[in-house]
């Protein structure tokens, strides 16, 4: 995890506001459209927003010119993956018709592997297609090769009553999207509200 909501990224514009970054790929993009840390909202709401996702996925994603088609296509996938996503964390059979949009996206941009030498043998990815088909086949691969791995069923929801954003649980008594975030809120909430408590008691015994 690397960022939430309102909190910027190093060396990034201040108005980032990518709610969950560093997860498996197919879990940032779906965390797009999900509350977060008290949040509301759609992050790819704009072309300005996709663009600015695609910057703080520049190590992942390649960053490309985004158009209003490029973020109506991005939209349509991220619904694809998040139907996939829920059924694979639930156990339930995949949706064919999610699985036949992704694998077209894959078909319109294939990849290969290409030999070149840097200081040694070096082997490297290469994909085909325009920019935006690019874009598109890159989720759509990160997506399927995460479907296939085992965490794919260890995808939790955040347990901060007022943000849905999944992670992975790579370990078991992970609760929270972000610890030193949701989780942090929720202790210092549980305080207030016992330190309340223990007031209006004491106001009772008062009486």
């Amino acid at each position: 995890m690397r960022a939430l909501v309102g909190v910027p990224l190093p060396n990034m514009p201040a108005r980032i506001v990518s709610p969950l970054i560093g997860e498996p790929l197919p879990l940032d993009l779906v965390n797009t459209a999900r509350s977060a840390a008290g949040e509301a909202g759609d992050v790819l709401a704009s072309v300005g927003g996709l663009e600015e996702w695609l910057l703080a996925e520049a190590d992942r994603l390649p960053v490309v010119t985004v158009t209003a088609r490029t973020l109506d296509r991005v939209r349509a996938l991220r619904g694809h993956v998040q139907t996939l996503v829920d059924a694979a964390r639930f156990g339930d059979r995949l949706p064919a018709d999610a699985m036949q949009a992704v694998n077209e996206l894959l078909r319109a941009a294939p990849s290969f592997p290409q030999l070149s030498w840097d200081d040694g043998v070096r082997v490297d990815t290469a994909r085909i297609g325009s920019p935006e088909a690019q874009l598109l086949a890159a989720l759509a691969e990160a997506t399927v090769e995460f479907l296939a791995s085992p965490l794919a069923v260890l995808v939790r929801e955040c347990a901060a009553a007022d943000c849905t954003l999944l992670f992975a649980a790579t370990h078991a008594r992970r609760r929270w999207c972000s610890a030193s975030i949701c989780g942090n809120r929720t202790r210092v909430g549980r305080y207030y509200a016992r330190h309340r408590l223990n007031d209006a008691v004491g106001f009772s015994r008062q009486d």
